[in-house]
């Protein structure tokens, strides 16, 4: 059988790391009907395959980028009318009957075949990707409201280790909640002493942020020696959880991170209002922590008109939660980029200087500024004795 597996074109956000979109289940999907003697092909809509295919494998992300799943059904309906299309992944998971309007021949919820190709390992053959992924869990054990993770995988799955899933050097952890894990020290611990034959170690990334009610001294200590990467504590709740929010700071701190390459993940445009929200950026400025900021849209949004800039647009246009407006939106993102500009060019107290992105990052702009004053001094100090 041939089989063609698509990766719709999705508008991915410039300056997104392409370790956020790896189309890892297709390539669990590859493996199966690999081993089932299938030929099989992976490609980027709209490029065709070497052969007609049997059957073809759309995949999907967010619900809000439905529109690109669509056209790619609709283009290979029209190239290869014979071939059976079935679409999975997040979109199709959570709104199955608006998918199946897309023209395909089958909605696959939830894992490909019930899970039949969870345990294959991916064919990375198939791209051009200098890291590989993990998932050493499925599910999570929190049930936010914003979240559509415990719809999509109701059942908390654990992996007791991952050192035989160990390809390359540099791996992204897909976990929703890595520290749910109760076996997460033991697999913490294998990665901080596995070796490659050569000597080599890995380096680690985790997609999900720290649950802050899960992290304790230990784990973080043990992130660090299993040299996990640019750690992101989660803070999608009010302010008043402040507290718990810094321990965690100070428990990676202690660990060995800096808190300048520490991240806060944020949502906004959702339940805790625009002022509140503020306040949890200021915090974030105090500590010297960077934030990184997503903004909400419904579970069910099938289009997302939003468009970065500063030029304002109808609340009509995209999702404004009540109680935000598009002024908000726009004003909480860009203090957001500003404020992380400050924390990586250690500006005096973390405050953003108009401008001071152009300096050479790695020289404080304030020492530049100075450096350039004196300059201009000792010009016309020569000047005035010539």
């Amino acid at each position: 059988m041939n089989v063609l597996l698509v990766e719709p074109a999705f508008p991915v956000p410039a300056g997104r790391p392409g370790s956020a979109y790896l189309p890892i289940g297709l390539l669990k999907i590859a493996s199966y009907h690999r081993a089932q003697k299938d030929q099989v092909v992976l490609v980027r809509s709209p490029d065709l395959a070497p052969f007609y295919p049997d059957e073809i494998k759309v995949t999907s992300l967010f619900t809000y980028w439905s529109r690109w799943v669509w056209d790619s059904v609709a283009h290979y309906r029209a190239v290869y009318p014979k071939a059976r299309i079935e679409v999975g992944g997040i979109y199709a998971s959570l709104m199955p009957e608006h998918c199946a309007q897309s023209g395909c021949d089958e909605v696959a919820v939830g894992l490909y075949r019930g899970g039949v190709a969870e345990d294959m390992a991916p064919a990375y053959d198939l791209v051009d990707s200098d890291f590989q992924v993990i998932h050493a869990s499925r599910g999570c054990i929190r049930r936010c409201a914003f979240c559509g993770v415990w719809r999509v995988e109701p059942k908390s799955e654990y992996r007791e280790s991952i050192v035989d899933l160990i390809v390359k050097p540099r791996i992204v952890f897909y976990d929703n909640n890595l520290l749910a894990n109760p076996h997460v020290a033991d697999i913490l611990c294998e990665l901080g002493s596995f070796r490659f034959k050569d000597g080599r170690r890995v380096s680690c990334e985790c997609q999900c942020g720290l649950d802050t009610r899960l992290l304790t001294p230990d784990l973080a200590l043990a992130l660090k020696k299993a040299r996990f990467r640019t750690p992101r504590i989660s803070w999608d709740g009010a302010y008043s959880e402040w507290k718990r929010v810094r321990a965690a700071m100070e428990m990676l701190e202690t660990a060995g991170y800096e808190r300048r390459n520490t991240y806060v993940f944020m949502l906004y445009n959702h339940d805790v209002p625009y002022s509140e929200m503020r306040e949890k950026l200021e915090a974030c400025r105090r500590w010297g922590l960077r934030v990184a900021d997503c903004r909400y849209r419904p579970l069910d949004a099938v289009e997302d008109g939003y468009r970065p800039g500063p030029k304002p647009q109808s609340p009509h246009e995209y999702y404004t939660r009540p109680g935000w407006t598009d002024s908000q939106v726009r004003r909480f993102r860009r203090a957001v980029r500003q404020q992380n500009i400050a924390i990586m060019l250690r500006l005096p107290n973390n405050r953003y200087a108009p401008g001071c992105e152009q300096h050479l990052v790695g020289t404080p702009w304030w020492v530049t500024r100075k450096a350039d004053a004196q300059r201009s001094r000792d010009r016309r100090k020569r000047s005035d004795r010539a």
